[in-house]
């Protein structure tokens, strides 16, 4: 018997509860960059080391994978909406705190509690939205979470390029004679609000309701999403069938029966997971500042450049957003692996062999300097048209509805960690290799990320979330 399919077609409030889900995607994006232009005045105003400066910056990472870790569980435990409220609480605490530190510890703390937010977020929205979205828009609904995250990146840059520009620089003084990286990150503080109390309005997701056994409250709650139909007990069957085991511990539930492994299909979304971010991308997205400077351009122009990779970023988004659910998930993956794999090299190369002066910094022509700009603006429209979205729109939608939350919560810990060293091994990396080997590493992770869609990525364009139990055995 063929799976029941939900309606078809678009209602509004199905559009409403995904865009104030997604809110937590635009937070996720503008807490994880907005500290892209404060790290100089940051190692000026703590006297941080190289080291420091690393900790500093990738603090929300670590505070991100243990989000994710948790926010799996508790979100089994208690449901989506709840978490959903607690990380709105967490942006909002963060972005007070850190704004507000008077030491590189204090700030490291409130940045840690920010990045139990940017974790949690990360994993519950595309679960959340992949829940109560129907088969044949879960892509293009689910991208819409990457679309506000690269919103929320494109926002910080945006704005801390005008408060640096209105206060002369980061560091200087601003508004009351506070420093303007402090405003810089209390930014932050106004959509952290507006997300807690939209987050108010949110239902719970049908499938979780199901999974409690208030199937009634489900069905009410999927005739206002998806529309009427016919099949609503067959469909609640199918659905109560694939969360029956839903109950069970995280680590027993991922596990093969054998030898006690991860699953397979878990294996597979570590490592989409690993791949998206072993492409250096937060490299560049958190130290542009740093980078821009070391290949020779001022304070302002990187900053500039900044806000034109954040331009770059949402464009892609959208162009996958009209593709994700026409191409599929697969070619978009290995189309973006080819091509980042390519600009990596290209900026490798240029960084290389360009020309240097006493003080060892980067002295590139003016053909060398259109190249790696050129190289950087294709490479972040290829990650943000394929790995940037897809990875979230696979990790969201590809595990088994009993193992979903939880397995998205490894994935996601896992990117988390994987973001951390690719982040804190910045200034070390670039100290030691200088920016031709870093960006020679980040090709070749890109090259494997090629090798592992083609052989082990299943396409899931148009498949129901309750037959993706079939696709994990297969």
């Amino acid at each position: 018997m063929s799976p029941v399919t939900p309606p078809q077609g678009l209602r509004p409030y199905l559009l409403l509860i995904c865009s104030i889900a997604t809110l937590a995607g635009f937070l996720f994006g503008f807490d994880a960059s907005v500290i892209n232009g404060t790290v100089g005045a940051l190692s000026r105003e703590f006297g941080s080391s190289t080291v420091g400066t690393g900790l500093s910056v990738s603090s929300v990472l670590i505070g991100s994978a243990l989000g994710a870790l948790l926010a799996g569980k508790y979100a089994d435990r208690f449901g989506r909406k709840p978490v959903m409220l607690i990380t709105a609480c967490l942006f909002t605490l963060g972005a007070a705190g850190a704004g507000a530190a008077g030491s590189a510890s204090v700030f490291f703390v409130f940045r840690l509690i920010g990045g139990f937010g940017v974790g949690a977020a990360s994993v519950i929205a595309p679960a959340y939205i992949a829940e109560i979205s129907p088969a044949h828009l879960r892509g293009r609904l689910t991208t819409l979470q990457q679309l506000a995250i690269v919103v929320g990146l494109q926002c910080a840059f945006l704005s801390n390029f005008l408060i640096a520009r209105a206060a002369g620089s980061a560091g200087a003084p601003w508004l009351f004679g506070v420093h303007a990286w402090r405003w810089m990150i209390w930014v932050q503080l106004v959509p952290s609000l507006v997300y807690l109390f939209s987050s108010l309005a949110l239902p719970e997701s049908p499938r979780y309701l199901i999974a409690r056994a208030r199937e009634a409250e489900a069905i009410t709650l999927m005739r206002r999403l998806w529309g009427e139909s016919q099949h609503w007990d067959r469909l609640v069957a199918e659905i109560r069938a694939t969360v029956s085991t839903q109950s069970r511990p995280l680590s027993a539930s991922i596990r093969s029966s054998g030898a006690g492994l991860l699953l397979p299909i878990v294996w597979l979304g570590i490592a989409l997971a690993f791949f998206q971010q072993a492409s250096g991308i937060n490299a560049v997205m958190y130290f542009g500042e740093y980078l821009w400077a070391a290949a020779g351009f001022s304070e302002e122009h990187g900053l500039l450049i900044n806000v034109t990779l954040g331009a770059v970023l949402i464009v892609s988004t959208l162009v996958s957003l009209t593709l994700v659910d026409r191409v599929g998930r697969r070619p978009l993956l290995l189309g973006g692996s080819a091509v980042m794999s390519l600009m990596l090299g290209v900026l490798a190369a240029v960084f290389e062999f360009s020309a240097r002066d006493a003080a060892g910094v980067l002295v590139m022509t003016p053909v060398e300097a259109q190249t790696t700009l050129l190289a950087e603006h294709v490479f972040i429209f290829a990650f943000g048209m394929t790995w940037g979205p897809v990875v979230w729109v696979l990790l969201g939608e590809m595990f088994p509805n009993r193992i979903r939350a939880s397995a998205l919560a490894v994935s996601a810990g896992v990117q988390w960690v994987t973001a951390f060293l690719v982040t804190t091994s910045f200034p070390g990396l670039l100290a030691a290799v200088g920016l031709g080997g870093m960006f020679g590493v980040y090709a070749l992770a890109s090259l494997a990320s090629l090798l592992t869609v083609y052989l082990f990525v299943r396409e899931t364009k148009g498949v129901v979330l309750e037959d993706m139990t079939d696709l994990a055995r297969g």
